[in-house]
């Protein structure tokens, strides 16, 4: 699978605006936030990216649903269960 971004590029500083009650508890807790922002990141960047393979891969998924649907899987004279 292809990365979504360059694991190895330079840390960049950045500013943002988050609910100040939020970021007290948050760093009550002593959770790191620029680890939970670029996880956040990463996940949210996946989610899309499946979307998207999805989308461009539609027609071609439906192909195959509609030939399984006709003549079944590969194989299923072969299975025992």
């Amino acid at each position: 699978m292809q990365q979504l971004f360059d694991t190895n590029a330079p840390k960049k500083a950045t500013n943002l605006s988050i609910n100040s009650d939020l970021l007290v508890k948050a760093r009550s807790q002593h959770i790191n936030l620029s680890a939970t922002l670029e996880k956040a990141l990463v996940d949210e960047l996946a989610k899309i990216e499946a979307e998207k393979w999805k989308q461009e891969h539609k027609a071609g998924i439906e192909a195959y649903n509609d030939f399984v649907e006709e003549n079944g899987c590969f194989g299923d004279e072969f299975r025992s269960f």
